[in-house]
């Protein structure tokens, strides 16, 4: 069998993670959960779906240095819990993931031309595609890029707002609350911000010293994006309040004209799609290898398991992936694919948790990872089902197509080989 070669440090694996995080929730998220949460709700939903985040970041990091190589909760579901586990993991990340590729890409078209979203959006699939198929040392070098260029625009965004004169920290508190349950759906849509450290663990096989870089490259990155989430959810929130944040399309760049600045706007749209660019790159790497995970196994074509000779990349799986994207894109919503991406990751952290918790004790470690992977359990499975209804019925809808398809190929093959 084909492996792929490690060629990732621990500072490699967290700009990858970062990069694939960094954008969702800035750019996209903040004002669908304002709209569901409020003003100080969002920080609580922020803080809650980071907690989760933590919890599945810890046992992702023990079952990934367990399980050094590519697919992520698939392989760990199937070593822990059974083949059908491991199957619904990957299955529901490689749909969900699909959904987020689109929603990013057209991001990108929004704010880059608006009028022709849809066009952009293609495009950016093929050319983060190129980018990927050339190799993942070409995607952390690409990715640092972009992380660099999207925290100096995100620092100029929170410096603007804090220092001129605009903020103010009475309109965190402002009107628009709607309770326990808001809270609960805003953290479940935030989640969908904080999902890209899982790209770290599905980049496994490529990695140095996989059981050393991957419990210290997760939290870390981790780390630095909920500190980044958090200045920039009280910074939109003290310039524009809640009410205005939740009907806004283009939240940070609605900051920087509200505080008497319109010509920096522009600088911030840029910015933007350079952060979802980012986010793509990642996104499109991982999903194109838990596909490459999933065909070792068969659970999908064989074929998608070949690797490039000379770049060491899952070029098929890439490219079936980048097609299904570009045509998701021709149709696709924007805040309807984040609850259903929302909704199929979730349950995929579920499972690693579920996982994890089958895992005997770790010698040495001072967490209580157990308990963690008990909170994350909980957590992934509350914030799930609190998602908007129809994010829930799609979600658990394509989780149990894909259930009722696995068990009847097995049936079928376990038939074949009785004859």
């Amino acid at each position: 069998m084909e492996r792929l070669a490690r060629r990732l440090g621990v500072t490699d694996a967290v700009v990858i993670g970062v990069g694939a995080m960094l954008g969702a929730g800035v750019f996209v998220v903040f004002a669908p959960a304002a709209a569901a949460a409020g003003g100080t709700g969002l920080l609580i939903a922020l803080t809650l779906a980071g907690f989760v985040a933590f919890c599945n970041a810890t046992s992702s990091a023990r079952l990934a240095a367990r399980y050094p190589e590519s697919g992520g909760t698939y392989v760990y579901g199937r070593e822990q819990l059974g083949p059908l586990a491991g199957f619904l993991a990957g299955w529901g990340f490689a749909v969900g993931k699909t959904a987020s590729c689109a929603a990013m890409a057209l991001t990108i078209g929004a704010y880059l031309w608006p009028g022709q979203a849809r066009l952009v959006a293609v495009l950016a699939v093929a050319a983060v595609t190129a980018v990927n198929l050339r190799g993942v040392g070409r995607t952390a070098l690409a990715t640092k890029a972009l992380v660099g260029v999207v925290l100096g625009v995100l620092t100029l965004v929170a410096v603007v707002g804090l220092t001129s004169g605009g903020f103010a920290l009475d309109r965190i508190g402002g009107p628009g609350g709607v309770g326990a349950h808001g809270v609960l759906t805003a953290a479940g849509l935030l989640f969908f911000a904080f999902a890209g450290y899982a790209r770290i663990a599905t980049l496994g096989e490529e990695v140095r010293d996989p059981r050393r870089t991957i419990p210290r490259a997760v939290p870390l990155a981790l780390g630095v994006v909920l500190a980044i989430y958090l200045v920039l959810a009280v910074v939109t929130l003290g310039v524009l309040g809640p009410d205005r944040l939740a009907a806004s399309a283009a939240p940070l760049a609605d900051v920087v004209t509200a505080v008497g600045l319109p010509g920096l706007a522009w600088v911030v749209r840029v910015g933007a799609a350079v952060a979802v660019t980012g986010v793509l790159l990642s996104l499109l790497a991982g999903v194109g290898r838990t596909l490459l995970a999933m065909a070792r196994r068969r659970d999908v074509p064989f074929a998608l398991a070949a690797v490039h000779r000379v770049h060491q990349v899952p070029y098929r799986a890439e490219l079936m992936v980048a097609m299904v994207v570009a045509a998701v894109v021709l149709v696709g919503d924007v805040r309807e694919a984040i609850g259903f991406s929302s909704c199929t990751v979730l349950v995929y952290y579920a499972i690693t948790n579920a996982s994890a918790l089958t895992l005997g004790r770790d010698p040495g470690r001072r967490l209580p990872v157990r308990l963690f992977a008990a909170l994350g359990l909980v957590g992934c499975v509350t914030l799930a089902v609190s998602l908007p209804p129809a994010s829930v019925l799609a979600g658990f809808g394509v989780l149990a197509v894909g259930a009722g398809w696995y068990l009847l190929r097995r049936r079928y093959l376990d038939r074949a080989e009785r004859r």
